[in-house]
């Protein structure tokens, strides 16, 4: 496997059974999880929905998508290049030297050169994550349970734009042992977005995402949020 050479300083804050430490951890690797829900006939009908707007099918499902793990970043807003990008709220698992845990994120994506290329599209954005994390093994046994939504503010209008359970998602270990090989963890300094759930409504850019995952069991929630700064094209 190749080495990244960029890297990453988020500011996070561990959280275990209500304890929060804050801490500085160093992400080397990024990898962003594409087509990984559980419904294969589902998957099949969003490809070619995508394929009639240009979008390529994947060569493979789920597939691993890596990009530069500088992208990452815990600032309240990002900058992108036109308005045709957009967010989408996904599960993001950490590796860090003492195990894995999960927080939250956004695989902010530029739409128009999604058409021309996926793997290229994704290194267009800076990808938020937020900046609390749980440990995975409080979560794995009921990750079915987990709920993830997110909300998209346009023109002051905030509207729900994403909301489901992640038992439509593959568990995180079914993709770190596709990813890894069985029996395979995250190295740590790694960091995995694990998929995202269909929007209501149209793919539609935003100038703010609101993201949260749930957790009904703990009754806990991990919430961020972030605004987009559209720079013009000028040539």
């Amino acid at each position: 496997m190749m080495q990244d050479t960029s890297q990453a300083t988020l500011h996070l804050r561990t959280e275990r059974r209500g304890t929060e430490s804050p801490i500085e951890a160093t992400i080397a690797a990024l990898v962003i999880a594409g087509w990984t829900g559980r419904d294969p006939v589902a998957m099949e009908a969003h490809i070619v929905e995508l394929e009639k707007l240009g979008v390529a099918r994947p060569k493979s499902t789920p597939i691993f998508y890596r990009g530069a793990a500088s992208l990452l970043t815990n600032a309240p807003a990002i900058d992108v290049v036109g308005d045709h990008s957009s967010g989408e709220v996904e599960p993001v698992i950490v590796s860090l030297p003492d195990g894995l845990w999960l927080g939250i994120g956004s695989d902010h994506t530029d739409r128009k050169i999604e058409t021309i290329g996926i793997t290229v599209s994704k290194q267009m954005c800076a990808k938020p994550v937020g900046a609390d994390v749980w440990p995975f093994d409080e979560v794995s046994d009921h990750w079915d349970q987990l709920l993830i939504r997110s909300f998209a503010t346009k023109h002051g209008e905030r509207r729900l734009y994403q909301e489901g359970p992640l038992v439509k998602m593959r568990h995180p270990k079914d993709l770190m042992a596709l990813y890894r090989g069985a029996q395979a963890t995250l190295p740590a300094g790694t960091a995995m977005f694990c998929g995202t759930l269909a929007v209501h409504g149209e793919i539609a850019p935003a100038e703010r995402y609101d993201l949260e995952i749930e957790d009904p069991v703990l009754h806990r929630k991990i919430t961020h949020h972030y605004a987009v700064n559209v720079l013009p094209i000028e040539g």
